[in-house]
């Protein structure tokens, strides 16, 4: 799980994030057994080569809200751009070209039910080039969401994680966002990592306030911090989203052992045309065909699976402009 470029401990911090996003460098080297100067150096590296960003996500599971996912063929001279409009919208994410660039996967997190009507009954129908839609709603996850996928990898040891996962928010109160939250978690959501000032300036309120409200929302479950990087640093070059039909009374077992799987990111129940969906990572094209072929062909309750290799992610969590 190492590149030319990066090595081990690069995968390490990269798992400490994804255990605590906003710990402090302090506590991660304490954790890895470097300096401070160190991880902050890595860090900033990783920014800045490896893709990597820390942002916070809304949880709408938590939240009472809907996430989908979104099956649009298009025609290929007009999937990039609408990928790309797709990624510039704030309630989308991972977002793909599959299908050797004829269609976009995308999942939207409407946060209210008219975001929801607007993009699915208004934009899209009207939008040229789509020649279908396919909307899948997710009824279940089974692994992804604030579970990290290094997990799966082990790259740290059990006292390691212990020593690096937050400590839990007495009394978070009740897992929602308010309209005086929102400067706040907009902040969050471009730097996961904003520092108190940083959020006290943003929001106008005082720090303890912007501590103890932050406190609140992740305790809760309202908002968690998660984080995106270029997968090829670790070693997983090809990903691709399975479409997974399981006999209705296998679909739980079926989710579940995806769960366990290392090389899947995301697994959920959805409602539509399949009734699983899937993320699969793997080192190169040889490793993916092992995975559907064997692991999971072999796997009772499975009645049928699509498999769309990525062309390009055009979003993880965040959206960059490419420049040609």
């Amino acid at each position: 799980m190492e590149s030319p470029t990066f090595d081990a401990l690069d995968v390490e911090l990269l798992h400490a994030l994804e255990i605590d996003g906003r710990a402090p460098f302090s506590r991660i080297a304490a954790a890895l057994g470097v300096s401070d100067q160190t991880v902050a150096r890595r860090y900033r590296r990783l920014l800045s080569e490896g893709g990597l960003r820390v942002v916070a996500v809304r949880n709408n599971r938590k939240l009472g809200r809907e996430d989908w996912i979104l099956r649009l063929r298009c025609a290929p001279d007009g999937a990039e751009t609408i990928a790309n409009a797709l990624a510039r919208r704030p309630d989308t994410a991972w977002i793909g070209l599959t299908s050797g660039g004829t269609e976009v996967v995308c999942m939207t997190r409407p946060r209210t039910a008219g975001d929801q009507d607007d993009l699915l009954l208004g934009k899209l129908p009207r939008t040229p080039h789509i020649v279908e839609i396919r909307a899948f709603q997710l009824l279940h996850t089974f692994f992804g969401g604030p579970v990290g996928w290094l997990v799966k990898h082990g790259p740290l040891t059990g006292e390691q994680v212990a020593a690096l996962r937050p400590a839990p928010v007495p009394d978070a109160g009740p897992a929602r966002i308010t309209a005086e939250d929102e400067p706040l978690v907009a902040a969050l959501e471009r730097d996961g990592r904003a520092t108190y000032p940083e959020l006290q300036r943003a929001t106008g309120r005082s720090e303890s306030a912007v501590k103890r409200r932050l406190g609140q929302l992740l305790g809760s479950g309202a908002l968690f911090v998660d984080i995106e990087y270029d997968t090829t640093l670790v070693g997983f070059s090809v990903g691709a989203i399975l479409w997974i039909t399981a006999a209705p009374g296998a679909m739980d077992a079926v989710g579940s052992v995806l769960a366990e799987h290392e090389e899947i990111a995301h697994a959920a129940a959805t409602a539509g045309p399949s009734n699983l969906v899937a993320t699969v990572v793997a080192p190169d094209t040889a490793a993916l065909y092992a995975y559907v072929s064997r692991t999971l062909g072999r796997l009772e309750g499975v009645q049928h699976v699509e498999t769309s290799p990525f062309l390009r992610r055009v979003k993880q969590l965040t959206y960059q402009q490419r420049t040609r």
